[in-house]
C-alpha cells in the first residue's frame, strides 16, 4: 500500500517550484489576467443578464483556481482529497449564456496555467483568447444583419375620406428612413376594422427612430404607429 502511494505521488514528472517569491509571482499573475479577461467581458457584454458579481467571480475564479494548483502541486492525493472537499459544494448557479460560459472556461484554464508555472503558455493564451472575443465583438460577428426590427400601422377604416391616399404617404415615409422593407403581415379595413400593416425593416440609422415614428403619426388617416427595435440576445 505505501508502495502504491508513493507511486502516485511521484507519477508526474513536473517539479513545481513552491517558494514563497513564485506562489506571489504567479497569483499576482493570476490576478492582473483574471482582471483582463473580466474587464473584456465586461466591455463586450449585451444583453439583459449582466452581473457585477460575476465579473468579479471572473478574477477571483483565475486567482484561485491558480492557488488549487499550488496546493495540488504533484500529489495525485491531495487531487483527490480536493475534489472530494469540492463535491460538497453545490453550484446553483445557472448560466443563461453560453457566453459567460465560455469566459468561466477561460478564466479555469488561466489559473490552471499560471498554477502549472506555464507562465509564458498564460499570457500568450490569455491575450489571444482576448483579441478574439475583441474582434467577434467589434464586428459583431454571426449578426444577421438583415433586420433592426417590426413596425406596426394602423390606418383609418375609412381611407376615402381623406385628400390623400394614407397608405401611399406611409410607405414613402417608411422607404425615406429604411434601407429594406418586408411587409410580413397586412389586415385590410372592414366597415368597422382598421387596417393594419407590420413591416419587418432595416432601418437607415436607428439614432432616427424616433423621427420615423413622429413623421408616421403626422399622416392624416393614420391613427396608429408603433415599432419596436430587435435586440439579438442570447436569452430570453
Amino acid at each position: 500500500m505505501e508502495r502504491f502511494i508513493q507511486t502516485m505521488e511521484g507519477s508526474n514528472r513536473f517539479i513545481a517550484d513552491s517558494s514563497l517569491k513564485t506562489t506571489v509571482l504567479a497569483l499576482l499573475l493570476a490576478f492582473v489576467l483574471g482582471q483582463l479577461i473580466a474587464w473584456v467581458y465586461s466591455r463586450s457584454h449585451s444583453g439583459l443578464s449582466y452581473s457585477k458579481t460575476f465579473t468579479q467571480s471572473l478574477v477571483l475564479m483565475t486567482v484561485v483556481v491558480s492557488m488549487v494548483m499550488f496546493v495540488i502541486g504533484n500529489s495525485i492525493i491531495t487531487a483527490f482529497g480536493l475534489l472530494g472537499a469540492l463535491a460538497l459544494i453545490r453550484f446553483r448557479n445557472v448560466l443563461k449564456d453560453t457566453r459567460d460560459t465560455v469566459f468561466v472556461f477561460i478564466s479555469l484554464v488561466v489559473g490552471m496555467a499560471v498554477g502549472a508555472q506555464r507562465f509564458a503558455t498564460a499570457i500568450v493564451g490569455t491575450a489571444a483568447l482576448l483579441l478574439v472575443a475583441a474582434y467577434l465583438n467589434i464586428t459583431d460577428f454571426g449578426s444577421l444583419g438583415r433586420c433592426d426590427g417590426y413596425l406596426t400601422c394602423r390606418l383609418s377604416s375609412r381611407p376615402d375620406e381623406f385628400e390623400h391616399n394614407p397608405h401611399a404617404e406611409m410607405a414613402k415615409k417608411i422607404h425615406r428612413f429604411c434601407r429594406a422593407v418586408k411587409l410580413i403581415s397586412s389586415r385590410e379595413a372592414g366597415e368597422s376594422e382598421q387596417a393594419e400593416f407590420v413591416y419587418q425593416v432595416g432601418l437607415r440609422d436607428r439614432e432616427r427612430t424616433g423621427e420615423l415614428l413622429g413623421e408616421l403619426r403626422r399622416i392624416e388617416g393614420l391613427e396608429h404607429a408603433s415599432l419596436i427595435l430587435r435586440r439579438e440576445l442570447s436569452e430570453v
